[in-house]
């Protein structure tokens, strides 16, 4: 008679990972993983892809770190090559470790390093895409800029320009340089946030811009229905998730998403499926839809 494996019970969503306090930690902008106390987990041990993107080419911005790492690791896990797109030198490291990842996945990995604040630099990614993938199936649009300030007084007005040209720009530049590229059933996937809908009080410039993301996502997705090009356009708004933006531009990161229903903020691993199931075919009649991972917290 064959022996029945005993399955270990499912883990409590509120103590499956670090629950706050964390210890006192400050980094410089934008951050790395490895100074993170504690490390974030991007699936790298866990998570297990079934297919749902084989054959796709991918473009993730900011997939050297947080929840564009987690995406890059899944997406190839589920059959992908993925571009990464990434700011600088600071973050080569992280870069080189999430294409490491999507390597050993059996996929195509390329780094492209430059600044989407640049339409120029947009079109080059775009490009890069075309003639190393030859066609581009998903568009991630996913990096992004914050800095936490305690008053109005103290948001510098070149720091809010700088939040709206890497935050929502880039949107704009890279969807309009890929469309030519993109066959019918492809996606588009922007990352908006809770904070569209509750805004953070020391997060003026960047709730801001996570709202227009919303307004941005729900329009091109009827822009280019109707105009029967077959692309969906769809976001995700996470919660506060545990990246190397957190220590580098937050006050107090050791109690960083204590405040949620579920008393801890969520690890990058926790949003990526999110990602893999609006790119792919299971979310064949969803377009204009924001999909929230936010640990409990309301986004109506």
């Amino acid at each position: 008679m064959k022996k029945i494996k005993k399955q270990e019970p499912p883990k409590q969503p509120d103590t499956k990972y670090p629950v706050p306090p964390y210890p006192k930690q400050k980094q410089a902008i934008p951050g790395t993983e490895d100074q993170m106390k504690p490390l974030a987990d991007h699936g790298e041990k866990s998570y297990k892809g079934s297919g749902k993107l084989k054959g796709k080419k991918a473009i993730i911005t900011g997939g050297d770190s947080g929840i564009g790492k987690a995406i890059a690791i899944a997406f190839a896990r589920e059959g992908a090559d993925v571009l990464i797109s990434y700011l600088d030198d600071i973050e080569i490291k992280d870069a080189e470790d999430s294409a490491k990842y999507v390597e050993e996945a059996g996929q195509k990995a390329i780094l492209v390093k430059g600044d989407i604040r640049k339409e120029s630099h947009c079109k080059k990614i775009i490009d890069t895409a075309v003639k190393e993938f030859g066609q581009i199936d998903i568009l991630v649009n996913n990096a992004a800029f914050q800095m936490g300030r305690e008053s109005l007084e103290e948001i510098p007005a070149d720091e809010w320009v700088k939040t709206f040209d890497v935050n929502i720009h880039p949107m704009f530049y890279l969807s309009k340089a890929a469309e030519p590229f993109m066959k019918k059933g492809s996606s588009i996937i922007n990352t908006t946030s809770v904070n569209a809908y509750n805004p953070s009080l020391v997060l003026l410039p960047y709730a801001a811009t996570k709202a227009a993301i919303q307004n941005f996502t729900a329009n091109l997705s009827q822009i280019l229905l109707t105009a029967g090009k077959g692309i969906r356009v769809n976001a995700v708004a996470p919660g506060p998730i545990w990246t190397p933006l957190i220590p580098s531009t937050m006050p107090n990161p050791e109690e960083f998403g204590k405040d949620t229903p579920m008393g801890r903020p969520g690890q990058p691993v926790e949003v990526a499926p999110a990602y893999v199931f609006l790119a792919s075919d299971d979310a064949s009649y969803i377009s204009g839809a924001t999909l929230p991972v936010t640990g409990g917290r309301i986004t109506i």
